[in-house]
């Protein structure tokens, strides 16, 4: 595969995966009572703490999988089962709104932005497959350095995405919000079934010869 192609890969199937259009409606849910200071520090750490763990995964992924024993394909599975359930709860628009007093504020940043939001909102099961099964396949160093620009820019647009999610959703309104998310949560489905037999397939075929 030609760099400008490998390119193009990377960044549509890190684009869908991430889903940074998905991810709006549920960062504004989880930040309804943050002010813009602290929810743009969300959206900053959120980001941050996916970028590494995607590029960290990216880099010794192989390793760690041959040092626990876990094949590629399995992960493809486990990560379809964990990104159906996702796109489920997106497909019925299942918001969590939760009131904070002023003291629980910097605790309740810390905690979302680590996880739900980064992990395994952002950077879920099917990224890191994703980036750990593409820099398996980059031809040369070129390509594994497109990968790693490729996850960056996708990265800084989700960002964007999370800090001006206030404007987007005032712009689209709470219809257009829910219509979004169910949407989204449909394509996070089809991409989890896809993922979930990916990695069934080349199992069954090595259990039957």
């Amino acid at each position: 595969m030609d760099s400008l192609s490998f390119a193009l890969l990377a960044f549509t199937s890190f684009f869908t995966l991430i889903n940074p259009l998905g991810v709006i409606p549920i960062f504004v849910a989880m930040t309804t009572d943050l002010d813009e200071k602290d929810r743009a520090k969300t959206a900053r750490k959120a980001s941050f703490v996916s970028l590494l763990t995607i590029v960290i995964f990216a880099l010794t992924g192989q390793l760690l999988f041959k040092f626990f024993g876990i094949s590629v394909n399995s992960f493809r599975m486990v990560g379809g089962i964990i990104f159906f359930f996702m796109g489920m709860d997106m497909l019925q628009a299942r918001l969590t709104r939760t009131k904070l007093k002023e003291s629980e504020v910097k605790s309740y940043v810390n905690d979302i932005s680590i996880t739900p939001l980064a992990i395994p909102m952002i950077c879920g099961p099917g990224a890191i497959t994703n980036a750990i099964v593409l820099m398996e396949d980059a031809a040369g160093f070129d390509q594994k350095v497109i990968l790693l620009a490729a996850i960056f820019v996708v990265m800084l647009i989700t960002y964007l995405g999370l800090k001006f999610s206030s404007k987007i959703t005032t712009l689209i309104g709470v219809t257009g919000n829910n219509v979004m998310m169910r949407l989204m949560g449909l394509i996070v489905m089809v991409i989890a079934v896809e993922f979930f037999f990916a990695g069934l397939k080349p199992i069954i075929r090595d259990m039957i010869g």
